[in-house]
């Protein structure tokens, strides 16, 4: 399911803090505004195997 949620793309530069709304742009700047979701789990990662493995042994 996807966010409604967005954020100001714009906001380390432009605010203080994350600007969220529900419109296309930011009330603020003006700038555009973006999914604000995490990128979803894809179970078919090709990659995920060797990252959990890095990250099992820097702990």
């Amino acid at each position: 399911m996807k966010s409604d949620i967005r954020v100001c793309s714009a906001w380390r530069d432009a605010h203080d803090r994350p600007v969220y709304t529900l419109l296309s742009t930011c009330p603020d700047c003006g700038a555009e505004a973006v999914n604000s979701a995490p990128a979803p789990f894809d179970p078919e990662d090709a990659y995920g195997e060797y990252r959990r493995a890095l990250k099992r042994r820097s702990r």
